[in-house]
C-alpha cells in the first residue's frame, strides 16, 4: 500500500483528489495539510511514503517545505502538483530535489501513474513540464545538447546499441560513438546506463 500525504490549501481540491486516489486499491491517503507549516509537522509525525504537494500556500509555501525535507534528509518522496507551468517554478522544484512535477489539469489516471513511478524510484513529469525541461537541456551550463544528440539519447533510452542507432540515423557506428562521447562530456555522465536513465528521467524517451 502506498501511503500519501496531501498538501494543498483548497479543501474542495483536496477532497476531489482524495476521492480519486481512493479508487486505486494500492493507494491510501493517510493525512492532509492546508499549508506548509502543517505539512512539515505531519511529515515528521506520520508514517507515509510520498507527499503530494502544491507550491503556493499560506504560512509556508511548498517550495520551502521541499527544501526543508531534503535538507533534513526526511525519508519520503515529493511529487509537486501545481497549476504553474513556467520554467522558474519547475526548475526551482527540481533544484530543491523534487521527485516529480505534474500540473493540476492532468487526468486522474496520469496522477496515479506519476505516484507509482515516483515510488518505484523514478522521476515523473507531465507532458508540458517535460517539454520545458527538454528545452532547458539545450542551454544548461554543462554544454549544449544538440537536437541530433537528443535523438541519440532517445534511441539509447529505447535500449538500442551503437549499431542499431547507426542504422536508425543512417550514419556510421563511429559517428554514433562520437555523439555518445560528446553527450557524456556535456552532461557529466560516464556510462551508457547513466545516459539511458537521464533520457528517461527528462522525458527524452518519448
Amino acid at each position: 500500500m502506498i501511503k500519501v500525504l496531501l498538501v494543498d490549501d483548497h479543501p474542495l481540491f483536496r477532497e476531489g483528489l482524495k476521492h480519486r486516489l481512493s479508487l486505486d486499491d494500492c493507494i491510501e491517503v493517510v493525512g492532509e495539510a492546508e499549508n506548509g507549516k502543517q505539512a512539515l509537522e505531519l511529515i515528521k509525525s506520520l508514517d507515509f511514503d510520498i507527499v503530494l504537494m502544491d507550491i503556493n500556500m499560506p504560512e509556508m509555501d511548498g517550495m520551502y517545505v521541499l527544501e526543508l525535507i531534503k535538507e533534513q534528509d526526511l525519508d519520503c518522496k515529493v511529487l509537486m502538483l501545481s497549476m504553474h507551468d513556467n520554467k522558474e517554478y519547475i526548475l526551482g522544484a527540481m533544484r530543491h530535489g523534487a521527485d516529480g512535477y505534474i500540473l493540476k489539469d492532468v487526468p486522474g489516471a496520469e496522477l496515479i501513474e506519476a505516484i507509482k513511478k515516483v515510488i518505484s524510484g523514478k522521476h515523473y513529469f507531465s507532458s508540458e513540464v517535460t517539454e520545458i525541461l527538454s528545452k532547458e537541456l539545450a542551454g544548461e551550463q554543462r554544454g549544449i545538447v544538440t537536437r541530433r544528440e537528443q535523438l541519440v539519447l532517445r534511441l539509447i533510452s529505447q535500449g538500442l546499441n551503437n549499431k542499431r542507432i547507426a542504422q536508425e540515423l543512417n550514419v556510421s557506428v563511429r559517428t554514433v560513438e562520437t555523439h555518445k562521447r560528446n553527450i557524456k562530456q556535456k552532461l557529466g555522465i560516464d556510462s551508457t546506463v547513466g545516459l539511458m536513465r537521464y533520457a528517461i528521467d527528462y522525458g527524452l524517451d518519448r
